[in-house]
Order: structure tokens, then C-alpha cells, then sequence
């Protein structure tokens, strides 16, 4: 039996609107995976539902950072009722929405377990690391939209350079220090430096192309970025 830690990112569940087929394969995907003993802590990105609210409220007004984040993090709460939904027969029924008093109370003894944002500051990653620690995981899986960490935006430099392994003390060179609500970083700078400090590596792949999520899981070759000291 293994613990995974599953940062699903936002993109995948509503890309543009919900992404139904996503979920099909990939509610069939953890199932399978349960079938061998397996458990899973699942925590949920905002996506496009986020940007939505976000550019509506800043289409009326000017908002500041701590309302953009807000409403993205109840965006990823939206979203993380929906896959605690999908998985209802296997989920613990709570939502982990605070990190500190939720996993105080909380009795996971099920299969699956999923997070949502928390407060301002930080993405669902930081979450995903605070989960991690909590329960003794050594690893964050980060699904995303994106194959591998590049060295530029691959939607900018299509032949930007690609990173198989990285250091942390690279990574955090190429993601900064400082969070912004909306920044599309492979994996939060905030949550960055916590990851680097707990000594867990992450690994980073596209979450579309649960075949090779598997292969990584399996020990096999991928593709992906993966993440440590």
C-alpha cells in the first residue's frame, strides 16, 4: 500500500467548462489504483472557474490580491466538492479547507481524502505539501496541463528548454519567492520553499496522460519533472 499526494490541477477539472471525460478516466483511474491497496489524498485547483470570477469582479472594479485569492480559493472548494462527489463511495465526506483545525479532527480511514484552498497567500500546492507532511508522504504528484518544467513559457518558446530532474535551488531561481493569485508557475513559490524545507521531491506531468502518471507511480520510465535535493 502506498500514500499518493495528488495535486489536480484546475486546468484539468474545468479547462473551459468541466472537463467530464477528464474525470471519467480519472475516477477510473484512482479506482484502479485502490484496487491494489493504494489511498490518496486528492487536493483541487480552481482552473478557468477561478479566472472567471477573477476578471468579472476586476471588470467592475479594482480588487486587490487577497480578493483575487479568495475567490480562487473558493473556486477550488467548487471543485473539490465535485471530485469528493465523484469518489463519494470511497472519500472520507469531509473537505479539508483549513490545515490546521480539519486535520486535527479529521479521521481519515478511507481510500480517498480531499483538500481544497485554504487562505490567502498560497495555491492548492502549499496545501497539497502541508498534506503531505501531515500524513507522511514523501511525494507530491502535480497534475497539470503541462508535460515538464521548461525554462521559458513553452506558449512563448515552443522550443524552450525542458528539465527532466531539477534541483530545488534551480527550480525556486526559475519560479521566484513571491505568490501571486493567477500566476501559472508549475508549482507555487511558496509551496516551493516548504517542499524544499520537508525534503520531498515533486514531480510534475501532465494529468491527461494517466498511462504515464502509472508508469511513474510504478517506478518506470516517464515524462515529466521531478523535483528535489
Amino acid at each position: 500500500m502506498v500514500l499518493y499526494v495528488i495535486s489536480v490541477g484546475g486546468s484539468l477539472i474545468v479547462p473551459g467548462v468541466i472537463d467530464v471525460e477528464f474525470l471519467k478516466n480519472f475516477k477510473a483511474f484512482i479506482s484502479k489504483r485502490i484496487e491494489t491497496g493504494d489511498r490518496f489524498i486528492l487536493i483541487s485547483g480552481g482552473g478557468r472557474t477561478a479566472r472567471n470570477y477573477q476578471l468579472a469582479a476586476q471588470a467592475v472594479l479594482e480588487i486587490d490580491a487577497e480578493e483575487r485569492d479568495w475567490l480562487g480559493i473558493h473556486s477550488t472548494r467548487l471543485n473539490g466538492h465535485l471530485l469528493r462527489t465523484i469518489f463519494k463511495e470511497q472519500a472520507n465526506p469531509q473537505i479539508i479547507t483549513n490545515y490546521i483545525d480539519d486535520l486535527d479532527t479529521v479521521k481519515f480511514s478511507e481510500s480517498v481524502l480531499v483538500g481544497a484552498g485554504w487562505k490567502p497567500g498560497w495555491s492548492t500546492d502549499y496545501d497539497a505539501v502541508l498534506m503531505a507532511e501531515k500524513y507522511g508522504a514523501t511525494t507530491v504528484i502535480n497534475l497539470s496541463n503541462i508535460m515538464q518544467v521548461c525554462a521559458e513559457d513553452p506558449r512563448e518558446n515552443p522550443l524552450a528548454e525542458k528539465f527532466s530532474n531539477m534541483a530545488w535551488s534551480d527550480f525556486q531561481k526559475l519560479v521566484g519567492d513571491k505568490w501571486d493569485p493567477g500566476m501559472s508557475a508549475p508549482f507555487d513559490p511558496i509551496a516551493s520553499k516548504k517542499a524544499k524545507d520537508l525534503g520531498l521531491q515533486v514531480a510534475i506531468m501532465n494529468g491527461s496522460d494517466l498511462a504515464n502518471v502509472e508508469a511513474f507511480m510504478n517506478g518506470e520510465d516517464y515524462i515529466g519533472t521531478l523535483i528535489k535535493d
